[in-house]
């Protein structure tokens, strides 16, 4: 029988009324006993790594996030964080830089009602998550909820009431959970035996996204630049910059990357990515710049990567390469 380590850090999942709306109070032990049945699948262990509301959540939490998995990687076939909803997208995203090329699956799920409910989503999706977990032919970074399998790189929450609250963007799901069984969309990645994952355990948290709106100015990119080592721009369609490679935005840019800060393109639409070449107005600015472009990446996949990146090196070609090099399909050019 497997051994899975539960590791647990807040969300709504571990929530009760407090008097002041709800918030993290349930243990990781707790949480077992409300799914009892978890024992028929595996040995589980359970650890209280944070009792957080993930809002509260942020690169710091990520690294020990990440630092939990690899002081136990050795002791346990499979790993299940249960976490909050609103940030987990981001947190699926930075362990899959944090940790990539895992032998081992390393899930991560939550709720949006929390598991002491009768009417709660909490237990199906934690049953879902382990079992998903004990299946030998599980890899890497995944986000388990409402029965989809999604890459660590890949989801969104869309919804932020309903069960079926995240969406994998502009790829495939991994595999879907019904009644207790296990359906793969994607042929498993093979590893061979004894394969180690890598760990990482820097990350450059001054990373800005600033999305633009019709008539916005450069008043604020200019005013920002001190603060933080790189932004996300994010604009509108396909890709373009208001006022093309002259305007004020692109004078901005030029004195960002004249500090050898870092600027990133994407889209603001939700689906399809990007493409600078297509109108004048991203061709002129990408070909002056040499920006980097996220092109079908979620935001928060870019985000993360974006720090994971900048925490490994601070030469604007390596940035650039590192950025491109796909990790668990999050880029497609």
């Amino acid at each position: 029988m497997k051994r899975i380590l539960l590791l647990a850090t807040g969300g709504t999942i571990a929530s009760k009324e407090s008097g002041e709306g709800l918030s993290p109070a349930i243990t990781s032990e707790e949480i077992l006993g409300y799914v009892p049945s978890l024992g028929e699948l595996c040995q589980i262990d359970a650890i209280q790594l944070m009792n957080l509301d993930s809002t509260n959540v942020g690169p710091g939490h990520w690294l020990e996030m990440a630092g939990a998995i690899r002081r136990y990687y050795r002791e346990y076939d499979g790993f299940v964080f249960t976490h909050g909803t609103d940030t987990m997208a981001y947190t699926a995203a930075a362990l899959s830089y944090l940790i990539q090329d895992s032998p081992k699956p390393i899930v991560i799920t939550g709720s949006q009602k929390s598991i002491c409910l009768d009417d709660t989503d909490a237990r199906r999706t934690l049953y879902n998550s382990v079992l998903y977990a004990v299946d030998r032919d599980s890899h890497d970074v995944s986000l388990v909820f409402d029965g989809r399998v999604i890459l660590g790189t890949r989801a969104r929450k869309e919804r932020s009431k309903s069960y079926n609250a995240f969406s994998s963007v502009d790829y495939p799901e991994a595999a879907v959970i019904r009644d207790r069984k296990l359906i793969r969309y994607l042929a498993p990645r093979a590893y061979p035996y004894g394969a180690e994952p890598v760990f990482y355990d820097k990350l450059e948290d001054r990373v800005l996204l600033l999305t633009l709106i019709p008539g916005m100015g450069a008043e604020a990119l200019r005013l920002l630049r001190d603060s933080y080592q790189a932004v996300i721009l994010q604009s509108f369609g396909v890709g373009g910059l208001p006022g093309g490679g002259n305007g004020p935005l692109a004078q901005a840019i030029e004195e960002w990357l004249g500090e050898g800060k870092t600027i990133v393109m994407m889209t603001q639409v939700p689906y399809e990515g990007s493409d600078m070449s297509v109108y004048q107005v991203g061709q002129q600015v990408k070909e002056k710049f040499q920006l980097i472009e996220a092109y079908n990446m979620t935001l928060e996949a870019a985000a993360a990567k974006l720090m994971w990146v900048l925490g490994q090196t601070g030469d604007p070609r390596e940035i650039q390469e590192l950025f491109y090099r796909p990790v668990q399909n999050d880029v497609i050019r």
